[in-house]
């Protein structure tokens, strides 16, 4: 009698680390496949981009800086070359998707993609996310949450579904996501995401004087001829409060 109990107690246990293993498996093998997809991205494409990069004398692990421009769904990647201050425009991404209008992000839940100035840390990488790859951009800033302006989890992703992110589609987040990577791994402290509403030209602007947001976009017209002129990225024309 004994020895059948010990039997059974010792049946259960052993069900129990079968149980115990194959979950285990099943775990390990969830996280290397998400591991891995950032590596197999950036396989996947470093044989093409360094063939784009080398011509602008710059490589994989070079300074990065983002640009954006929500009217044309443009985003912009920049790079700096070893032996320069400045940088060069590497390659223009189309936009597949960025939600709300032209204007700053509000609240939480506004659907709003934001304008403004944003900083991509490597702790800000994400490659298990449900849209591929993403990264977030670190909004809301320190001008925001004075502002009282609140949200989260805004991102540079891909898919081609955005409420609040920019969505790159999976075929460009992997370069966007490998080169942001590669530089953050090599030094990089964090990747300016500049975001604007539309090109500020003189001209565009004075379409929008009776916008409640004329002034914050006045103010970034001088950032944008910043970079344009000094081919970097402007800094941060809102001071943190």
């Amino acid at each position: 009698m004994v020895d059948y109990a010990l039997y059974c107690v010792m049946y259960v246990i052993m069900l129990n680390l079968l149980r115990l293993s194959v979950v285990m498996c099943l775990f390990l093998s969830s996280c290397q496949d998400s591991n891995g997809r950032d590596k197999a991205a950036r396989a996947k494409v470093e044989p093409q981009l360094t063939e784009l990069l080398t011509k602008q004398s710059v490589k994989f692990g070079s300074p990065v800086f983002i640009r954006a421009i929500k009217e044309d769904s443009v985003l912009e990647v920049w790079m700096k070359p070893e032996d320069k201050d400045s940088y060069v425009l590497v390659k223009s991404y189309p936009i597949a998707k960025w939600s709300g209008e032209l204007g700053p992000k509000m609240k939480e839940g506004d659907g709003q993609t934001p304008e403004g100035f944003y900083r991509t840390t490597l702790k800000d990488l994400n490659p298990k996310s449900k849209f591929h790859l993403s990264f977030n951009i670190g909004y809301p800033n320190s001008y925001d949450r004075f502002l009282g302006r609140t949200g989260s989890f805004i991102m540079v992703h891909g898919s081609n579904a955005s409420i609040g992110c920019l969505a790159m589609t999976d075929e460009g987040i992997e370069e966007i996501y490998s080169l942001v990577e590669a530089g953050l791994r090599n030094g990089q402290v964090s990747v300016p995401v500049q975001i604007y509403p539309f090109v500020p030209s003189e001209v565009r602007l004075q379409k929008e004087v009776d916008s409640p947001h004329y002034e914050f976009w006045k103010t970034l017209q001088k950032s944008w001829d910043y970079t344009e002129k000094n081919k970097m990225p402007a800094p941060n024309p809102f001071p943190a409060k």
